[in-house]
């Protein structure tokens, strides 16, 4: 049986075992022997079955790649944990030297609001971003990106143990307190194996001297982690705003990260206002585009309708700032969401991808957009897998990365992540249904039918009907099937529920009637799954070579002909 220290979580409360109850126990002699303690301590044989049901193993000094490996082994959900111990020997077998290497990482947290007013919160965080900002061009270094580094906004956590959550070797901390037109600021760059500080300082400065202040506190982080950057630093700010607009930027950006349509409607005015502030102001206009372009993937907003919008606030921000190349993925989204113009989506996407900071959304769009519309799908899910290692606790890019696995047909690992999404957001309902289909492809139907189910009442306006619909239809439910497509109706959004029921039910015809309205009316949905399984009854049919021409699908491309 083993020490109580060693025990599953299942074993420790008399549940049935299989394979990943072992996988627990190395995990926690793994542990051991690398922290030089145990996972699961206590005074007794009840406490430390307490503690294997209920704790999280402390923060242990490991290369990160090693880190993670014990951390999904130590999954409490057997389903997080690697399935069979042959998986464990195999990412063991696949740690490189390269993976193996501790590579300078950083997460800057949102520094905490002191000011009387609490409606400066936005201040705080905005400071921080344009700190993450900053430091992620910085050549040599990782930093984390805003979404997981402000998933512990208000928390009161461990530095050390927020840094083992995040696979970063040292975690950037502060404080902001605004009177009148004085800011003051205190920030703590601090070494997560064991907690001493490396550089701290405090700046009492006039507001308009906060510009001057993001840049000293990036270069004089990178001074201080200078022996591991190679005397990399921070570049300079290009062009500095005008601080009302910039404050009403910081407003706008605080809403976008939050997308819904109402908090979309908000950010769009704030940013209008921070152009009418200061209309030599970049920043803006780049957000702007990808708000607009994130409406049109959402299907917030039609895409033919937001394309014009999309392409203007890019080439402002571009013909304000030629320097920063960043928002022409936005120019190559478009260029294949709308255009269906790859020549031209390829040299956008170039362009914006060879620089240091390339941004989970680029990532995004270009893995799902131009590398699967290809059917490159393992470089596509290479893709997704950098923006979760930039961003780990960002549930989308999770579900999103397991849907590329599942497309480069590796299905354990596209259900692990659907997973790790579901942990995240309980309620996101496109982890659920992404869930669903990794669920479905490995034939656990019984399991993919509860996550179907799940995601359809958390948005039945979405695909997830279409896809729920189908499974039962398979599953010779046909009367609960019909119902769900009749309430789905002849206009859903995005029109992909409605295509992608006729394929599962292999009704062709139909299915090529609603993809070629997708095409019409540039659902990206068209672009995204073109090459994918679940399509490859449709480009058999007669239909598809028409339907490929209007999509300018390049020949020869994986998936092209069947």
């Amino acid at each position: 049986m083993g020490t109580p220290a060693h025990m599953s979580p299942e074993q420790a409360a008399a549940k049935p075992l299989d394979a990943r109850s072992d996988v627990f126990s190395f995990g926690a002699v793994l542990y051991e022997l690398l922290a030089g303690t145990r996972a699961f301590t206590g005074d007794s044989t009840a406490q430390i079955l307490s503690a294997v049901l209920r704790d999280d193993p402390g923060p242990f000094d490991a290369p990160p790649a090693l880190q993670q490996i014990v951390k999904r082994c130590l999954a409490k959900d057997p389903n997080r944990r690697f399935q069979t111990m042959a998986d464990v020997r195999h990412a063991l077998q696949h740690l490189t030297l390269d993976s193996a290497e501790v590579m300078t990482s950083i997460a800057v947290l949102p520094f905490a609001n002191l000011s009387a007013d609490r409606e400066n919160e936005y201040f705080g965080d905005g400071l921080a971003e344009e700190i993450i900002n900053a430091l992620a061009q910085v050549e040599g270094l990782k930093v984390i990106a805003r979404t997981s580094a402000f998933s512990f906004k208000g928390k009161n956590e461990d530095v050390r143990n927020i840094a083992q959550a995040l696979g970063v070797t040292n975690v950037l901390e502060g404080s902001v307190r605004r009177a009148g037109d004085r800011i003051r600021v205190t920030a703590q760059l601090i070494a997560a194996a064991d907690g001493t500080h490396l550089w701290s300082e405090r700046y009492d400065r006039p507001m308009t001297d906060v510009f001057a202040m993001q840049d000293e506190i990036a270069n004089s982080i990178t001074n201080a982690l200078k022996g591991k950057l190679g005397g990399a630093s921070a570049s300079p700010r290009h062009y500095k705003p005008r601080l009302p607009a910039y404050e009403t930027f910081l407003r706008g950006r605080a809403h976008l990260t939050q997308f819904t349509s109402d908090a979309w409607n908000r950010a769009k005015n704030l940013f209008d206002q921070a152009i009418a502030l200061d209309p030599e102001y970049a920043d803006p206009h780049a957000e702007l585009a990808l708000g607009y372009f994130i409406c049109g993937m959402h299907g917030i907003k039609p895409m033919r309708e937001v394309a014009p919008f999309v392409r203007a606030e890019v080439d402002r921000a571009l013909a304000l700032n030629p320097s920063d190349p960043r928002p022409l993925f936005l120019s190559g989204a478009i260029a294949l969401a709308h255009d269906y113009d790859w020549k031209a989506a390829a040299m956008h996407f170039a362009a914006s991808m060879n620089v240091p900071d390339v941004s989970g959304h680029a990532r995004w769009i270009y893995a799902s957009l131009y590398l699967r519309g290809l059917g490159r799908f393992e470089e596509s899910a290479a893709e997704m897998g950098r923006a979760v290692q930039h961003d780990p606790l960002n549930a989308t890019w999770h579900a999103i990365w397991g849907a590329h696995l599942y497309d480069a047909e590796q299905f354990d690992q596209a259900i692990d992540e659907a997973l790790r999404a579901t942990e995240l957001e309980p309620n996101y309902f496109i982890a659920r249904h992404l869930l669903g289909e990794a669920y479905w492809a490995s034939g656990k139907s019984s399991l993919a039918m509860a996550a179907f189910e799940r995601a359809y009442q958390l948005a039945p306006w979405t695909i997830a009907g279409g896809w729920l619909a189908a499974a039962l239809w398979q599953r010779d439910e046909k009367a609960r099937a019909r119902q769900l497509i009749m309430e789905m109706g002849d206009s859903p959004t995005p029109l992909w529920g409605r295509a992608v029921y006729h394929l599962l039910t292999l009704d062709l015809d139909a299915a090529a009637d609603w993809y070629e309205r997708m095409i019409e009316h540039r659902d990206p949905f068209a672009l995204v799954y073109a090459r994918t399984s679940i399509v490859a009854p449709l480009r058999g049919h007669h239909r598809w070579p028409a339907l490929a021409a209007r999509m300018n699908l390049p020949d020869g491309a994986p998936g092209n002909h069947l």
